[in-house]
């Protein structure tokens, strides 16, 4: 059994809401998994998540696999052959030369490093978002931070999480791409910005250059530490996991998320849809100009890619499915979650390819691309609005990705970026059909999710944890012939009546952008309008 041969690859990755784990055999798999259900908190203005949270979820998710592995096959796990750890990307996490975490862990949900991603975008010509390791560390430089005179090591989680279980200080080029900008081609941080930075801070006497406090860039395939004895200890308390096991460069889940979608290659697209939504379109050339936008990050091989990140997806979404779902139980009916929300998403196929005029502005929390400084949902209609259930779904499940149209309509209208395929994954498209062929009239590009899409970003960094295994040197041939060969998956294609209906969607939802702006001047603690 590949359990007890150790030819199996265990990929962890810690999502906004959830930490999984996936064992997958040396074909790529899944022979079990494990999860831990978690959230993010605000606290003193911050979304956050404390150490005591990442390494209780961390363990938790391990233990709840190697529980699986016992059920599933008799057998207490011990050891794999590799393992690759993956988390949201971007955030702030920094450290004394201690090892003493300085400051709460922002996450990439915090929008208060917007001045210096301002600033940062004009001074360097390339797109900086807020939500990047770099302006989060100018931010706190410009505000004069008690705490950056002491930092010794910047990290994401998963770096951090790596450094826990190997002592090493290494992040993937993809993750590193969404902290610093790099070079694609000489696959490092880009020379000439970490000097101007250098020289942009030079007035505040730090104590550190930028080069000496980042993590050195791996890529996917070479191998980037081996599991310490306390890093064993730490991920399995119980004591029955072994030291030794080689580790994978760790990645953001934008380059897992690729991977789990064999979306590596130039002319590839991927979206991963759960609570915040991403595309990621690997690029054939730079685009003729910075747009706020689209960041510009990596595969996890150094290809350059065309990101738009939206913060919000669906936990709107989900606050309305959930409300119905109350409403079914005062009726006395009892209906699992996923039939709930088969029931309300096939709704939405019965609804006006325009909505019948209704909008919803799904912003839980801030959104960058729309300019929106804090979260409120909206739902918003004129007294001509066709208000039935069919629309208000349709309004709902369009509201999860019109602000991910609004960028992916740079690259792909204003740029002429050609597509071949995109690739969906994440929770979005459990619901056969719906999601995915909404997703394809939004981008005007066909639409393919995978047998494999439900085991996400795990599932990914399980795959390059063998990837490293195999001694391959080519992931998107290793991907072709190794991983994704025979497997089956759906592919729709735009409906015209529907790209049609989406974009007079997306053009009232853009017009009526200045209401949700209106809403965060207005509703605040003891203002009035």
């Amino acid at each position: 059994m590949a359990i007890e041969w150790s030819k199996t690859a265990l990929g962890i990755e810690l999502g906004s809401t959830r930490i999984k784990a996936v064992l997958v055999d040396e074909k790529n798999v899944p022979l079990a998994s494990g999860d831990h259900e978690w959230e993010n908190r605000y606290e003193n203005g911050i979304w956050t998540y404390s150490q005591e949270d990442i390494l209780q979820g961390l363990q938790s998710a391990y233990q709840s696999l190697k529980q699986s592995v016992r059920e599933k096959y008799g057998v207490t796990l011990r050891t794999m052959g590799a393992i690759g750890i993956s988390a949201m990307m971007h955030g702030y996490l920094v450290f004394d030369k201690e090892d003493n975490l300085l400051v709460p862990f922002r996450t990439w949900r915090n929008n208060n490093a917007e001045e210096a991603a301002r600033l940062l975008t004009e001074e360097f010509s390339y797109p900086i978002p807020a939500r990047w390791s770099i302006a989060h560390l100018y931010q706190a430089i410009l505000k004069n931070e008690a705490h950056v005179k002491d930092i010794a090591f910047q990290t994401t989680l998963e770096g951090y999480v790596h450094y826990l279980l190997t002592g090493e200080k290494v992040i993937g080029i993809g993750e590193a791409s969404g902290m610093f900008p790099v070079d694609p081609k000489m696959k490092g941080y880009r020379a000439d910005l970490i000097e101007k930075f250098d020289e942009l801070v030079a007035p505040y006497h730090l104590p550190f250059a930028l080069k000496d406090i980042l993590p050195e860039i791996l890529l996917a395939g070479e191998a980037a530490g081996r599991l310490t004895k306390e890093g064993a200890a730490l991920l399995d308390p119980e004591g029955d996991l072994e030291e030794g096991i080689l580790l994978a460069p760790p990645e953001g889940d934008a380059g897992t998320g690729m991977v789990a979608t064999n979306a590596v290659r130039p002319g590839t697209g991927n979206v991963s849809a759960g609570t915040s939504i991403f595309a990621m379109i690997v690029l054939e050339k730079e685009l003729s100009k910075v747009y706020p936008e689209i960041d510009l990050v990596t595969t996890p091989m150094g290809d350059l890619v065309g990101m738009v990140h939206c913060n919000n997806c669906t936990s709107d979404l989900n606050a309305w499915v959930g409300m119905f779902g109350e409403f079914a139980s005062l009726l006395g009916v009892s209906l699992s979650k996923a039939k709930l929300f088969d029931l309300l998403y096939f709704t939405a196929e019965k609804g006006e390819k325009d909505c019948g005029g209704l909008l919803s502005y799904n912003y839980v929390s801030n959104e960058n691309i729309t300019r929106v400084e804090e979260g409120r949902p909206l739902f918003v209609r004129t007294s001509e609005g066709k208000f039935n259930l069919a629309n208000v779904m349709r309004a709902n499940l369009y509201a999860s990705m019109a602000t991910l149209k609004l960028g992916c309509d740079i690259m792909l209208r204003k740029e002429g970026v050609k597509v071949e395929r995109v690739m969906g994954h994440g929770g979005l498209f459990k619901t056969e059909r719906v999601g995915q062929s909404f997703l394809a009239a939004a981008l005007n590009a066909p639409v393919t999710v995978m047998e494999t899409a439900g085991e996400g970003g795990a599932w990914g960094m399980a795959v390059l944890a063998n990837f490293l295994l195999s001694g391959e040197k080519d992931l998107a041939t290793y991907l072709d012939t190794q991983v994704f060969a025979g497997q089956k998956g759906v592919t729709i294609h735009p409906d015209p009546e529907d790209v049609q209906g989406f974009d007079d969607y997306a053009k009232r939802y853009e017009a009526g952008l200045p209401i949700v702006r209106e809403a965060v001047s207005c509703l605040k603690e003891k203002k009035e309008c």
